[in-house]
């Protein structure tokens, strides 16, 4: 079937809750960042994407209904033509929220400290090359990086139809997925996880208590 929704929308956008929304609509697999973690041929091809190495984007996402967050996010464009009638997710925030969630989350890590040639020291340099080859050089700089983040949103309103693009807020819950999609909403509540307290106890950047 291939994927029936393209997340265009950057990490720290509330990605992981998406995943978990998308996963229970769609009743499949969503790809996010942690899909990546500890798979080494993912790692691998990720590294090469950024690189400039794409894959057959629906060979290598088979199974998948879905993605959202980094590394897919970065070549929302090609997986958006790979599958025309899919849904494109622009899930988005204001430019300083972003900001102050991704520098007190996936930019206040080296995003893993392994040996030389290690999985984590692999994951590290992709995600690396990933932020500088798609998305800014100076990602450890606020003004770049905001920049970037506003660039990347505007790249993707102004290429996407508007009756397949939905644009998608944290706070937002099941309504603009549940109409996109042409499902009921769920009577449970939308998922809220991997708030920036979440992924700093997660990654260890601050101690329980």
């Amino acid at each position: 079937m291939g994927l029936q929704v393209v997340g265009a929308g950057l990490g720290r956008t509330g990605t992981l809750s998406l995943k978990q929304a998308l996963e229970q609509l769609l009743d499949g697999p969503c790809y996010h960042m942690m899909e990546v973690f500890g798979k080494r041929d993912a790692i691998d091809t990720w590294q090469r994407a950024a690189e400039g190495e794409s894959p057959d984007w629906n060979t290598f996402l088979d199974g998948y209904v879905a993605t959202v967050d980094w590394p897919a996010a970065a070549f929302w464009d090609e997986l958006a033509e790979a599958n025309p009638d899919a849904v494109v997710l622009l899930s988005t925030r204001d430019a300083d929220g972003w900001w102050r969630s991704a520098s007190n989350t996936i930019f206040a890590v080296r995003l893993g400290d392994g040996e030389p040639g290690s999985d984590l020291d692999a994951h590290r340099v992709m995600a690396e090359t990933l932020f500088r080859n798609t998305f800014t050089a100076s990602w450890q700089e606020e003004g770049a990086a905001k920049a970037a983040f506003l660039a990347h949103n505007d790249r993707v309103r102004a290429a996407v139809p508007a009756e397949r693009l939905v644009e998608y807020h944290p706070g937002d819950g099941w309504g603009p997925l549940c109409d996109a999609l042409g499902v009921p909403e769920p009577a449970e509540p939308y998922p809220h996880v991997n708030t920036t307290e979440d992924f700093r106890l997660m990654a260890g950047l601050d101690e329980p208590g």
